[in-house]
């Protein structure tokens, strides 16, 4: 999902390690990547997340942490 929201095409999902950071020295994502990949994940898990908070932040560390929080938090009809 992060490939096709973010329009990363130059990526495939084996190149990107579940532990690798999704900012800077990671995927290089930056704030405009995480906020679309917030409404992606919102629009398709029915997750919500404060914009700029300490917590949103951890959940954005990995994808790892990213999935954790999903699974955790997706609306059942989703």
């Amino acid at each position: 999902m992060l490939i096709s929201a973010l329009q990363l095409e130059d990526l495939s999902p084996d190149d990107i390690d579940a532990n690798q950071s999704l900012f800077v020295e990671g995927l290089g994502l930056d704030s405009i990547d995480a906020l679309e990949l917030g409404l992606a994940l919102q629009k398709r898990y029915g997750v919500s997340m404060a914009a700029d908070s300490a917590e949103t932040r951890r959940h954005f560390a990995s994808i790892r942490a990213l999935a954790e929080f999903v699974s955790a938090n997706r609306k059942l009809s989703a």
